[in-house]
């Protein structure tokens, strides 16, 4: 038996999106666009900020992006997002994101990591203070 050790969910830890990229995000050799994993990170690290601001925010810095490893079509992408800094308007995600591949290997990979900003905005598309913690 092979003891190379496999990669792993982060344990305890839930998904704040799940997605499985298809053919129509790829090219012809079925390695998945870059662009496609970039807007999936947009949502996925949006969605902590959304609940954190209580309402509507706007990507408004990528302050690093990694693309670790390839992504192809029929992989099961699970993305991870948690606050990592929060300002006055502004709130900045670390975004992690891992492949299952090879349903039968059921091997994980970290194929992405990710730092954005976001600002908190109101019905005017203006920055707003983001409400305090209760």
């Amino acid at each position: 038996m092979s003891h190379h050790h496999h990669t792993q969910l982060p344990d305890g830890k839930v998904p704040v999106l799940r997605v499985m990229p298809m053919p129509s995000d790829a090219n012809i050799h079925g390695d998945v666009f870059g662009g496609w994993i970039m807007s999936q990170v947009d949502i996925a690290g949006s969605l902590p900020a959304v609940r954190r601001a209580n309402g509507r925010v706007a990507t408004i810095a990528v302050n690093s992006f990694l693309f670790k490893q390839p992504v192809f079509v029929g992989d099961l992408l699970s993305f991870y997002a948690e606050i990592v800094k929060v300002g006055n308007t502004s709130i900045t995600v670390n975004v992690e994101v891992y492949a299952e591949r090879n349903r039968l290997q059921a091997e994980t990979v970290k194929v992405t990591e990710a730092t954005l900003t976001y600002v908190a905005t109101g019905e005017d598309r203006k920055p707003r203070q983001l409400p305090l913690v209760s």
